[in-house]
């Protein structure tokens, strides 16, 4: 079993430049010789996909696997996942770790403490050979990917974790991610692995709607491009390097309709299927992330061939594992001999005593940070959204976020829904100090990224073009983004109306929005530079910075005890 590393890692022209190299060299001397008979490599395919920094074992339904027969399962936890990883290349010679994006990023407190370096440290340990970027692998911006992938301290915070940071032992590919400056990688689009003299090439990316899923203040010299298009491109030059057998991680995926963990019950028009369907035939397998579902499909490619298209449950309860037979002479795979199927990582295997020794030193460091008591709630106050797009959670951040800034004159919060990570459970903390108590780890992982609050000013008709915002039209589908708000708004919004003119009765602290009237609303920074596709947000005018969106969320907590989940009623739906 080979590699070549950090040899190539430090840029994406050199990675790209190594893996040239190499598979010219087999051009030039191929493995067999036609007289020899047809032999095949097993080759056994190991994916993950967002992991989330869950290096500990998840809590709650984030923690379970529904199987087909609709029994639970417990699962995840890294030094678990660390065993199966393990079994799984016991039984196969030659295997290859993948990641599909997201690995790092909107992590629990015990990682995103110290900006996910646990999370890397334990990836470096189990053998991770490559991954795709996700869009939250970018969530502290271009300059700190870079950081992640090549080691050294954070520019900010130092070194908390270790007293170095050697950075990732595998490379994190992009290959839609380019330099706005020349169009140039932005990060290596591609690696090839060998097993056995054979060569297997993966090209990994993010999907292109980072822009809209990340601050865009934080990638500001980075382009994404379309997913299908750049996975042919780098298809066609592995090709003609002489690298046959080809795998795409993509970190965009598919909702689906239940199912077990290899079942194939994806909704009709994913974008995930999309890019599988319609990638180059030389793409010998998909494996898919960012929409935290399982499945296990069959698609065929523009050839009509049958290739797998597989994602395992988000937060490490389930690998993808496929296993390939290469023929020797061709270098290619045989398409006919591929099998998958997500395997649960279920806890009932001795755990990986390396790998929770790096959990046990981040929950020993990040613990009296993690454990202490910033308030109590008198109940479940839960992030999911009903029919007209409302969330007690949601709403109770946002009022929070009113509190924080109504020395700025805010008189309106909005807060973006996917910002809402986990429910608050009433239930005892994982620190043990009884029911109702929230701790500072357990608001840490409700809103773990850290967003500045930002009032700005805005017209009633820039309030009300923002709500219209909610519904946008992407990749020709209808996308529904229902901000959260503050107490004293209201409205009604119609799901048969046209986009752009679904929102009506909008009332502000009892009298009707003003579309001349200046209002101050309360924002947070991903918010403020257009993230989520709201870009009527970037037009407001007299910016005032408020603090960090946890220390305001955390305030509120301590200030109202025993806080119950405000009552619904501020989005209405017509028909």
């Amino acid at each position: 079993m080979t590699s070549f590393r950090r040899t190539a890692q430090r840029s994406a022209a050199l990675a790209v430049t190594a893996a040239a190299a190499l598979a010219v060299t087999l051009v030039q001397n191929p493995a067999s010789a036609d007289d020899k008979p047809a032999r095949t490599l097993d080759v056994r395919l190991i994916g993950i996909n967002d992991l989330h920094g869950n290096i500990e074992p998840p809590s709650g339904s984030s923690g379970r696997v529904t199987l087909s027969d609709g029994t639970q399962v417990e699962a995840g936890g890294a030094a678990f996942n660390a065993t199966h990883i393990r079994n799984l290349q016991a039984q196969v010679k030659n295997s290859v770790i993948v990641g599909q994006g997201d690995l790092i990023g909107a992590s629990p407190i015990v990682s995103a403490l110290f900006h996910d370096e646990p999370t890397i440290e334990v990836l470096n340990h189990v053998g991770m050979d490559t991954t795709a970027a996700g869009n939250h692998e970018f969530d502290e911006g271009y300059q700190e990917l870079l950081r992640m992938q090549r080691g050294g301290c954070h520019p900010t915070d130092g070194c908390q974790f270790r007293e170095t940071y050697e950075g990732a032992d595998f490379p994190i590919l992009g290959a839609n991610v380019t330099l706005a400056a020349n169009g140039r990688p932005a990060l290596p689009p591609f690696w090839v692995e060998f097993r056995d003299g054979m060569p297997i090439g993966f090209i990994g990316m993010p999907l292109k709607d980072v822009p809209i899923l990340v601050d865009p203040n934080g990638i500001k010299e980075l382009q994404f491009g379309d997913e299908v298009a750049a996975a042919n491109r780098y298809a066609d030059m592995l090709n003609w390097l002489g690298v046959k057998s080809i795998v795409l991680l993509i970190h965009q995926g598919d909702n689906t309709a239940g199912g077990g963990p290899d079942e194939c019950r994806t909704v009709a028009g994913g974008p995930g299927r999309r890019i599988a369907e319609q990638v180059s035939p030389k793409i010998d397998a998909v494996f898919s992330g960012h929409s935290h579902q399982h499945y296990n499909c069959t698609v065929t490619d523009p050839a009509g061939n049958p290739r797998p298209f597989i994602e395992g449950l988000a937060f490490g309860r389930e690998l993808s594992v496929v296993d390939l037979k290469i023929d020797r002479r061709t270098r290619d795979v045989v398409r006919s001999a591929t099998v998958a199927r997500n395997h649960v990582v279920t806890r009932d295997v001795a755990p990986d005593p390396e790998v929770q020794s790096i959990i046990d030193l981040a929950k020993s460091k990040s613990g009296p940070i993690a454990n202490r008591k910033i308030g109590t709630i008198a109940q479940d106050i839960v992030r999911a959204q009903n029919p007209a797009g409302e969330s007690p959670l949601g709403y109770l951040i946002a009022d929070s976020q009113l509190a924080a800034t109504e020395d700025n004159g805010a008189v309106l919060a909005l807060m973006n829904p996917g910002g809402v990570r986990a429910d608050l459970a009433y239930a005892s903390s994982p620190a043990g100090e009884g029911d109702g108590v929230v701790t500072y780890g357990e608001a840490f992982t409700v809103q773990p990224f850290g967003n500045i609050l930002q009032t700005v000013t805005l017209t009633g008709a820039q309030i009300k073009a923002a709500l219209e915002q909610q519904w946008q039209i992407v990749n020709g589908a209808q996308r529904q983004i229902i901000l959260q708000p503050s107490k004293g708004l209201s409205y009604k919004w119609s799901a048969s109306a046209p986009i752009g003119s679904k929102v009506s009765d909008v009332v502000l602290n009892g009298a009707p929005l003003d579309p001349a009237a200046s209002y101050r609303v309360t924002i947070n920074s991903f918010l403020q530079g257009g993230g989520d596709g709201f870009s009527v947000f970037t037009g407001g005018t007299d910016i005032t910075g408020g603090g960090i969106d946890l220390d305001g969320f955390t305030a509120y907590l301590a200030a109202n005890p025993n806080t119950v989940p405000p009552a619904l009623g501020r989005i209405a739906t017509t028909p």
